[in-house]
């Protein structure tokens, strides 16, 4: 994004005169112009409404079901059910089987009975109960920081922080690949934005090398692992240009924490780095935990100015009663069972490695719960989801325009529930359909 100032500082002063000139007749001619009034309450009647139904409507013409909401029953594990059948399911969250555990169910259920569904209030004001201050605590020790904020919903997790803590004076480069709620985090605060070549920290060092010394304050966003690719930052060299250019650091561990290390503690264990290197770490509750909502764990005075100032928190009720509870129980399961993470490192391991053997294009992924089959054109991606719904496995297309229609893909989501049975019969269920669809074409 181009910096106004910075290149109004370039300018001679009749060169200003004569560019804000410009600029006022443009905004008057735009002033002029006749405006095309929108009857709102006729949605329906909206371009971008009938476009999205066209494509709907467009996949039932060639006799493909739309792949999306489809209802599911029971708990989100290794098998759903969609009406009367049973699929092997790629398609949640539930990394390490959490959800559905009968600790975490039961300590959601105590925690209702003890506090009600919800706590009714900001948390400033008076929804503050203890099992907040506990939950906040145990990420805090998961992550090796000093202290913790939760807010009711990952996205605005991200959107709440970056936009409340940085602003126009400011400077925030992001990877081109980082999740939307990142970027809208970023648009909203109003900074000087720069997104750099995926996971390639000389891009980003060039950036930082010509634009940091403009700038008061920086941030550095990155993720843990990238929900797309399934392949993992490079933090050690994005800690070393933290350091150099003094910026901040930001990780966005939504798909990382509870599943990369050892003992699942995320991307700082992965990598053995020192906790206090990261500035904002960042984490969804709603995958390894179980739960709903999102954290920012750093340093007790970063975490006590945006409890007490970030509009998101300040004015939004506290996380409910339920929630926090499971997310507690979680992490304490997660920490006197750590053969859970270890589970899931073998099933993705060997995911990956039979997907590979069979020629499919596995993309970036690498060392994480994500792996995605890459077919390369949207329609084949949708025909392939279908193929494998009807031999009873659940695995949902991603296609353009959240991916280039050259890199529209299957993602399959592993978790430390499935077999290795289930894994096999995917991998030649999927090897053996997509071939079917090319040897259509």
């Amino acid at each position: 994004m181009t910096n106004t100032s910075q290149t109004l500082a370039n300018l001679s002063s009749q060169q200003k005169l004569q560019l804000i000139e410009k600029l006022r007749q443009q905004k008057e001619k735009a002033n002029s112009a006749p405006v095309t009034l929108v009857d709102f309450s006729n949605f329906d009647q909206q371009p971008a409404y009938q476009q999205m139904k066209q494509q709907l409507m467009q996949l039932e013409a060639i006799g493909l079901q739309n792949p999306y909401f489809k209802i599911h029953q029971g708990v989100a594990r290794n098998i759903t059910q969609i009406g009367e059948q049973e699929l092997i399911n790629y398609s949640t969250y539930n990394y390490l089987g959490m959800s559905g555990d009968p600790k975490v169910s039961q300590a959601a259920k105590d925690a209702i009975d003890r506090y009600g569904t919800s706590v009714s209030a900001s948390r400033v004001a008076s929804g503050e109960k203890p099992i907040h201050r506990e939950l906040e605590q145990e990420i805090a020790n998961l992550l090796g920081v000093e202290d913790a904020i939760v807010y009711v919903g990952g996205h605005s997790t991200n959107v709440i922080t970056i936009s409340h803590l940085f602003g126009r004076n400011d400077l925030i480069v992001y990877d081109a690949l980082s999740h939307n709620s990142v970027v809208q985090g970023c648009l909203y605060s109003g900074a000087n934005l720069f997104s750099f070549a995926h996971n390639d920290g000389q891009a980003l060092e060039q950036i930082l090398k010509d634009k940091r010394s403009s700038y008061e304050k920086a941030l550095i966003i990155i993720e843990g692992v990238y929900s797309m690719d399934g392949d993992i930052a490079n933090l050690p060299k994005f800690i070393e240009l933290k350091k150099r250019y003094k910026t901040a650091l930001m990780i966005d561990e939504a798909h990382s924490i509870g599943v990369l290390g050892k003992s699942g503690h995320g991307i700082g264990e992965y990598f053995g780095v020192n906790p206090t290197d990261v500035d904002l770490w960042m984490g969804t509750l709603s995958k390894s935990f179980a739960s709903c909502g999102g954290y920012i764990a750093g340093n007790h005075a970063l975490i006590e100015y945006l409890k007490y100032t970030a509009p998101g928190f300040v004015y939004s009720v506290g996380i409910s009663p339920p929630n926090a509870a499971a997310a507690l129980a979680a992490i304490r399961l997660l920490n006197v069972e750590p053969e859970r993470v270890e589970r899931l490192h073998q099933r993705a391991k060997l995911f990956l490695q039979l997907a590979k053997e069979r020629g499919l294009n596995t993309g970036l992924s690498d060392d994480s719960a994500v792996i995605p089959v890459i077919v390369g054109n949207s329609l084949q991606c949708i025909q392939l989801s279908q193929a494998l719904f009807y031999r009873g496995i659940n695995v949902q297309p991603v296609i353009y325009p959240a991916v280039s229609e050259q890199t529209a893909r299957l993602r399959f989501f592993m978790s430390c529930t499935h077999s290795e049975e289930e894994i096999r019969f995917t991998v030649e269920t999927v090897a053996d359909e997509l071939k079917k669809i090319h040897n259509s074409l």
